[in-house]
C-alpha cells in the first residue's frame, strides 16, 4: 500500500487536494471534531487537565478556542491528550484500508508528531498567501490569533516543502488540481 502524506500551510487546501486523489483519506481535523462531539473519555481527560475551561460535553469548538487563547500551555495540554487518540484512529483506518492500493493522510502535524514513515510519499500543497488569507476569512470560526498559535507549533513551510517529493500548486480550481494529481499518480504507480 502506498501512503501519501499531504503537507502545507493552514488554509492552503490540503483537505481538498487529499479528497481529489479519489482514494481513502484519513482527515485528522475531522477526527478531532468527532472526538470533541462524541468521546466522553476525551472530555473527562480535557476537563481534568483544563478544569476552568473545558466544562461541557459535547465540547464546542468555541470552548477549545477560548482555552487556547487563555493560557499559552493550554494548546500543549490539548495536543497531549488528543494526539494519542488520533494516532489510534489512524492505525485503525490504515488496517481497515490495508488492501487498498493507496491511502491519503491529511494530518496537519504529520511531520511534527513523527507520524510519517520513511516510505511515505509527501506532497506539499502550495498556495498564494493572499489566497490562503481570503479563504481563511471565509471560515465561520476564523480567528487570526488561533491560526498563529497553530502555526507556531508547526515546522517551517520551507522545511516541509524540502521534505516533499511533489509540490501541488493550488490555485483552487478542480481541473488544475486533478491534472497535477494525475501526473503524480502516473509517477508513483
Amino acid at each position: 500500500m502506498i501512503r501519501i502524506g499531504i503537507l502545507g500551510d493552514i488554509g492552503s487546501g490540503k483537505s481538498f487536494v487529499a479528497k481529489s486523489f479519489g482514494y481513502p483519506v484519513f482527515n485528522a481535523d475531522n477526527e478531532v471534531g468527532i472526538l470533541y462531539r462524541k468521546n466522553k473519555k476525551i472530555f473527562i481527560k480535557l476537563n481534568k487537565a483544563l478544569p476552568k475551561h473545558i466544562t461541557e460535553f459535547p465540547i464546542k469548538k468555541q470552548e477549545i478556542k477560548r482555552t487556547i487563547l487563555a493560557n499559552k500551555n493550554s494548546l500543549k495540554k490539548i495536543i497531549k491528550i488528543i494526539h494519542p487518540e488520533i494516532r489510534k484512529r489512524m492505525n485503525i483506518f490504515i488496517k481497515k484500508n490495508k488492501k487498498k492500493k493507496l491511502i491519503v493522510l491529511d494530518i496537519p502535524l504529520l511531520l511534527e508528531n513523527k507520524i510519517n514513515r520513511k516510505k511515505d510519499i509527501l506532497i506539499f500543497v502550495e498556495s498564494k498567501k493572499g489566497e490562503i488569507l481570503k479563504r481563511l476569512k471565509k471560515r465561520k470560526n476564523f480567528d487570526k490569533q488561533i491560526i498563529n498559535k497553530f502555526r507556531k507549533i508547526q515546522l517551517p513551510l520551507d522545511y516541509k516543502k524540502k521534505k516533499s517529493e511533489f509540490i501541488i500548486k493550488n490555485n483552487f480550481t478542480n481541473r488544475f488540481i486533478k491534472k497535477q494529481i494525475k501526473c503524480i499518480l502516473e509517477q508513483i504507480h
